[in-house]
């Protein structure tokens, strides 16, 4: 069996011309999809003025499509088998496509909503499938290499989607950030049909043999979870009623899908290629990574809009630096990889880097902080995460052979967007609820009897008396200018918490990754990832 799997593996490697162009669809693909993401966060305001939605309402632009994304990740290699991953690759591509078309000419919300689940839906494959592909068009001396140019659309993808998005509305309108895809898509479609390949692992179903009730378990689990971890902050977490019952939901899903596919012949999701250790571990360490990366791309630009006053197009732009320090360290690190220095090194090395800059962001957050300090301290962040994807891809891919390739992209895809989910959930809830703890320590001494605050008080009225208010006017403009300051310092105080938090959170995951020992490979073929 194992040589069975050995010589299909081998039978997906490419070289020369053909390898170049995969390698380029693969990636043009991922950073399509992952530009998305984020590239609609800019024009929410936007979308809602001309809807005219709500800010809930318009909230479920990005909440359809995550949800779409993580449903369709795990699903995505049994797909492939079914369909033959370039059928599956190259529609995903098309429904990515056209439902970028049907998002730029949606008329109301719930139809923009609705195409955005779609585009989800596609999405999620892509984000899989590139991955797969380029895995396997790659020998496995040189997989340190394909992850390495993987991760340039991961990593940077997220970061380049809020000022490619800020300038497209600035100077277009907001359909355009849907029609950019199309030109890109109909591409990437071509290029999929003609040099992708198709290999034949034995693992189309018929009807009757499919794991229905496990895709359905799967869709419930996964998307209630995201859907709680979306929208918990913004209902207050388990006061709602409906994040109770999606909470119960997600727990009784997740139990019942991994009791059904541990038990069941043909299982829609293989949970059994877990029993790699490699892939076991990278699964843990991707889900720190989602953490890190999607929480620090959503903090930083949270930072300089809310208490700095920056534009979103300022914010984004911001972290181009950091984006392109990531992308220029993939193939060094990569080139690291194929010479031998074990991942569990470079993975330590990340972290440790993660944490520098975290402790920094630390020491230097003020009202008044400027863009030239923020600089360096983002190339630190760049040059961290860096030295953490591709370690920590081809770790976890490492010994996999032949199918279990897909099926554990499928498990790294997913645990990934959990991980980001996770992560900005948690910082926004802790942010909104350690704010208040602080003015609540502030506003403690603030004694309105105290001759220092009554002159800054005076002083306050006085500036807006001299503007025409009157005084009683004047005077509760003061207070409530008062009470902004205070709230203004309480969430400086709570983002320092976030990133000192974050900080010694990724110290402590040092130790834990120079403990791990890597499994050998199953075969000679992999052997020289180690």
């Amino acid at each position: 069996m194992t040589d069975n799997l050995m010589m299909q593996d081998h039978s997906t490697v490419e070289y020369g011309f053909r390898r170049v162009i995969i390698t380029v669809t693969a990636i043009m693909c991922a950073l399509l999809e992952i530009i998305d993401t984020t590239i609609v966060n800019v024009a929410l305001n936007e979308m809602k003025g001309n809807l005219g939605a709500t800010l809930n309402d318009v909230g479920w632009v990005i909440t359809g499509y995550a949800i779409a994304n993580v449903i369709m990740v795990p699903l995505t290699s049994w797909l492939s088998q079914q369909f033959g991953r370039r059928n599956y690759f190259a529609a995903s591509i098309i429904i990515f496509t056209v439902a970028s078309f049907l998002c730029g000419n949606a008329t109301n919300i719930w139809e923009l909503v609705a195409f955005r689940f779609i585009q989800g839906l596609g999405g999620g494959a892509l984000l899989v499938t590139s991955q797969t592909i380029l895995t396997e068009a790659y020998p496995a001396e040189k997989r340190g290499m394909a992850q390495a140019l993987y991760g340039m659309g991961i990593i940077v993808g997220p970061t380049l989607g809020p000022p490619l998005g800020g300038y497209i509305v600035d100077h277009y309108s907001w359909p355009f950030i849907f029609y950019i895809n199309i030109p890109i898509g109909i591409v990437a479609t071509l290029l999929a049909l003609r040099y992708v390949k198709s290999p034949n692992y034995g693992g189309k179903r018929k009807a009757s043999e499919v794991d229905w009730l496990g895709i359905i378990l799967l869709i419930v689990a996964v998307g209630s979870l995201q859907y709680v971890l979306e929208k918990g902050q913004e209902r207050d977490w388990f006061s709602d009623t409906t994040i109770i019952v999606l909470t119960v939901s997600t727990v009784v899903g997740f139990y019942l899908l991994i009791w059904r596919e541990l038990t069941i012949d043909n299982p829609v999701i293989e949970l059994r290629v877990l029993k790699d250790k490699n892939l076991a571990v990278g699964t843990i360490f991707t889900f720190i990574l989602g953490f890190g990366l999607y929480g620090s791309t959503f903090i930083i630009p949270l930072f300089t809009q809310s208490i700095l006053g920056w534009t979103a197009l300022q914010a984004g732009l911001l972290l181009v630096p950091s984006s392109l320090t990531t992308g220029l360290m993939m193939p060094v690190v990569g080139q690291l990889l194929q010479r031998g220095v074990p991942q569990k090194y470079l993975v330590a090395g990340g972290f440790a880097i993660f944490f520098l800059y975290s402790f920094w962001a630390y020491q230097i957050l003020t009202p008044t902080t400027g863009e030239g300090n923020f600089f360096w301290l983002l190339i630190v962040r760049g040059a961290g995460l860096g030295l953490l994807f591709v370690p920590i891809t081809t770790l976890s891919l490492s010994t996999l052979q032949g199918k279990e390739i897909g099926e554990g992209a499928s498990f790294t895809g997913m645990v990934r967007q959990l991980g980001g989910s996770f992560g900005i959930a948690l910082i926004s809830t802790f942010i909104s609820r350690e704010t208040f703890t602080h003015r609540a320590d502030m506003i403690q001494y603030i004694n309105p009897y105290d001759p220092a605050v009554q002159q800054r008080i005076q002083g306050l009225q006085q500036n807006f008396m001299s503007n025409g208010i009157t005084p009683d006017i004047a005077l509760k403009k003061a207070y409530q200018m008062m009470e902004f300051s205070v709230l203004k310092q309480a969430s400086l105080l709570t983002y320092m918490d976030v990133f000192l938090y974050i900080g010694i959170f990724f110290l402590l995951c040092v130790p834990v990754v120079l403990l791990v020992k890597p499994a050998k490979s199953k075969g000679k073929i992999n052997t020289a990832v180690h």
